[in-house]
């Protein structure tokens, strides 16, 4: 716990700074090493309860505690190993070394909690104050009396209370541009991503939200210039999945059937979550599994074959994707040879939530083993309970998919030809389970209307799905969305930690994406809190980082001056050189012009905005940037290009005004 390091602490620098560490006896050899004090702390976190640490904290009096324990076992000459049983530290002290024992023992056995305080206000509190310039220290220039030493002592402990949140939260900020630094310049691996979770955990847990919209953002940029590659495949699900098997990873590239159980795995966990945004990225991934094992050449088999295709049907259901699920199920009736198929079946526990029918089946299937087995008494029964055969299943799928789409133009093979193969194809099984059954009488005595039974496949549904690649564009979409989802989240807890030391704007990213999205009334009024909230704030703020990662979040503007400024100053590319930041109040103004602009809001609001600038240019004097300066500047001239010439004169005054701010802070 936190006191126990502390007086662990204080421990240790006693005994070093008095020397007692030096003593040994007559052969050169020391009485007493920092070991002694590590197994004195072990045993005493063990012995001790609780509360003898925390009730009433004072270390000072735990101290004096240990310190007489300590000279009790010097003394005794006895230290009991804590690890090893039947082992004593202190076997070498004898009556031939007593008296350098009790050289030690002098030293702390005497010891009280009055002149313990005393020895570390001279010897380690003054020490510390002396890093501080200015008045703490000065305090204890002329300590005369205990009320001195006492003033002295609570001045640092303030001077502590208020630096030590500023300290913290500076820190907080410099992890975040650490995590985007790497992220963004170095090759993200599956090793890295356990090792940055693992780290961040013991570091500060709020900060994983942080690094997974990062690695988002960052994933997405590389999908849209390289694609999706298999390693960044791994990545992204190590990052959902918050674990990952790295050999099992690297194998599975080369392996259909280790390709699979890495879809199974995303599927499972999407199958018992709701449909979130990182459930659908999940989903997305499945599909990108299952379309390697589809490009593995390990896939020849009919049996991983028809399974891969069957449950990205099932996955393109899901998402309303009706098409490539009818070509992926018509894939799957259409294998020359389904005999080994049975050696793989649909599993149900990896079926996301279809429809209430597969839920009803699943239950009537698993409620009808119980039944069976409890009067038969056949316990072996119980295997293959909630799996439904491949090509039976694909043709259930194949019919709710041509129920759902509904299309007029529509003009090959009728819906009733569709159940007429699903019966045939049943009754040519050797082996079938109750699921099969219970799927076939849901479609088969369906009470469609007439207008649906006249439902038939487009033409180009009977030809073979021939791309083996996903189409990446919706998960870079879902990648960004959940990024943001995620920056949110951080900044909320960023507030709630820091928020009585800074002005965290905890909406900056959700404004920047609803302006991407065409949600400029959502925008504004994101952007005119945030704003409202900074502009009469003298307090630190959280910067918004303008890393390749996050330029698709911002507008083509914003963009193309980003672009500008590093090719003017290269150096700003250089991370230490610092990376072009943007502050929350000049990003929020420059987003409410923009917001006004597009709702075609008067005259009279753009002025206000415009008075805005000023404001900020004056409050963040020396602090802003050189692109806070240059973002300024464009959203003033925003301004200019759509006044009437009316009110031109009056705004061009206020830009003067801006230009003086601007140039003496």
């Amino acid at each position: 716990m936190p006191e126990q390091q502390i007086v662990y602490h204080m421990l240790r620098y006693f005994i070093k700074i008095r020397g007692l560490t030096e003593v040994t006896d007559n052969t050169g050899a020391k009485i007493i090493s920092n070991y002694n004090v590590k197994t004195l702390m072990l045993w005493a976190c063990e012995l001790k309860p609780r509360s003898w640490w925390t009730d009433g904290v004072n270390v000072v009096r735990i101290c004096v505690e240990l310190f007489h324990t300590l000279a009790v076992w010097l003394t005794d000459a006895r230290c009991q190993h804590y690890f090893i049983s039947n082992c004593n530290l202190m076997d070498r002290v004898n009556k031939s070394n007593s008296s350098y024992v009790q050289i030690i023992v002098m030293n702390i056995a005497p010891v009280s909690q009055l002149w313990l305080a005393e020895w570390f206000t001279d010897n380690y509190i003054q020490k510390c104050a002396r890093l501080w310039p200015g008045f703490a220290s000065a305090l204890f220039d002329n300590i005369s009396t205990r009320t001195d030493t006492e003033k002295a002592v609570s001045a640092v402990v303030q001077l502590r209370f208020i630096t030590s949140p500023l300290c913290s939260y500076r820190s907080f900020t410099a992890a975040q541009q650490s995590i985007i630094q790497h992220v963004s310049e170095g090759s993200l691996t599956v090793r890295l991503c356990l090792q940055w979770m693992t780290e961040l955990a013991k570091l500060d847990r709020d900060l994983n939200y942080y690094f997974t919209a990062v690695t988002f953002l960052h994933a997405g940029r590389k999908i849209t210039t390289n694609l999706l590659d298999d390693k960044l495949l791994d990545v992204l699900a190590t990052i959902c999945l918050q674990s990952n098997d790295l050999r099992r990873c690297r194998n599975a590239r080369h392996s259909s059937m280790l390709s699979l159980s890495q879809a199974a795995m995303l599927m499972k966990v999407v199958a018992n979550n709701s449909r979130s945004t990182v459930q659908l990225i999940e989903i997305e991934l499945s599909k990108a599994y299952l379309y390697r094992v589809l490009r593995c050449k390990d896939s020849d088999s009919d049996s991983i074959y028809c399974l891969a295709n069957i449950y990205l049907a099932v996955l393109y259901y899901t998402t309303g994707q009706y098409q490539p699920a009818i070509d992926h199920c018509t894939l799957v009736t259409r294998s020359q040879d389904h005999s080994r198929c049975s050696s793989h079946v649909v599993q149900g526990e990896l079926l996301p939530k279809i429809d209430d029918e597969i839920d009803n089946i699943l239950g009537l299937a698993v409620f009808y083993q119980y039944v069976r087995t409890a009067t038969s008494s056949q316990q072996h029964q119980n295997q293959h309970v909630s799996v439904f055969t491949t090509e039976l299943f694909a043709h259930y799928l194949c019919v709710r998919c041509l129920l759902v789409t509904q299309c007029p133009k529509l003009t090959s093979t009728p819906l009733t030809s569709e159940n007429r193969r699903c019966q045939d194809s049943l009754c040519e099984l050797s082996e079938m389970f109750v699921t099969d059954v219970l799927a076939f009488k849901s479609v088969h005595t369906a009470k469609y209307p007439d207008h649906l039974r006249q439902v038939m496949f487009v033409e180009a549904q009977t030809k073979p799905v021939t791309s083996v690649q996903l189409d990446t564009s919706e998960l870079v979409e879902l990648l960004q969305q959940s990024a943001v989802e995620h920056l949110t989240m951080s900044r909320q807890l960023e507030a709630q930690k820091f928020g009585h030391v800074a002005v965290i704007v905890t909406t900056d990213y959700d404004a920047l994406y609803a302006y991407r999205c065409g949600e400029y009334q959502r925008c504004l009024q994101l952007s005119a809190t945030s704003l409202h909230a900074l502009i009469f704030h003298f307090s630190p703020m959280s910067m918004v980082f303008s890393y390749l990662e996050f330029i698709p979040l911002m507008d083509d503007d914003i963009a193309s001056l980003i672009g500008l400024m590093l090719i003017v100053n290269p150096s700003c590319r250089d991370s230490t050189n610092g990376n072009i930041s943007i502050s929350p109040l000049t990003l929020s103004l420059y987003l409410v012009t923009q917001c006004q602009l597009k709702l075609h809001h008067s005259v009279t609001a753009l002025v206000q905005t415009l008075n805005y600038i000023v404001l900020a240019c004056r409050k963040l004097g020396y602090l802003y940037t050189s692109f806070d300066l240059l973002l300024f500047k464009l959203t003033e001239r925003k301004i200019l290009m759509h006044t009437s010439e009316v009110s031109r004169s009056a705004v061009q005054i206020i830009s003067v005004l801006l230009y003086y701010c601007m140039i003496s802070p």
